[in-house]
């Protein structure tokens, strides 16, 4: 399977993604964090430095919950920084 080229917007979102993610982390480690998540602090790392700009959801959700945001949240922020 071909998974079709990212455009430079979503590349873009990922990484803003990544940044709200590592804000919000502050001075938590990122593998105690990727761990109460249930994930591998590289799949974090990736993340938060937009090597991974289209994480599943559920990846998403399970972060966003650790870290004391909302999906709503999230979601509004990236869109804001995009403006």
């Amino acid at each position: 399977m071909v998974r079709t080229p990212l455009t430079p917007e979503e590349r873009e979102r990922g990484e803003r993604l990544g940044r709200l993610l590592r804000d919000a982390r502050g001075v938590r480690t990122m593998v105690a964090v990727a761990a109460e998540a249930g994930l591998s602090a590289e799949t974090l790392r990736k993340i938060e430095t937009g090597r991974a700009p289209t994480p599943a959801l559920f990846t998403v959700a399970a972060l966003a919950s650790v870290l004391g945001l909302s999906l709503d949240d999230l979601v509004e922020r990236c869109e804001l920084l995009a403006a």
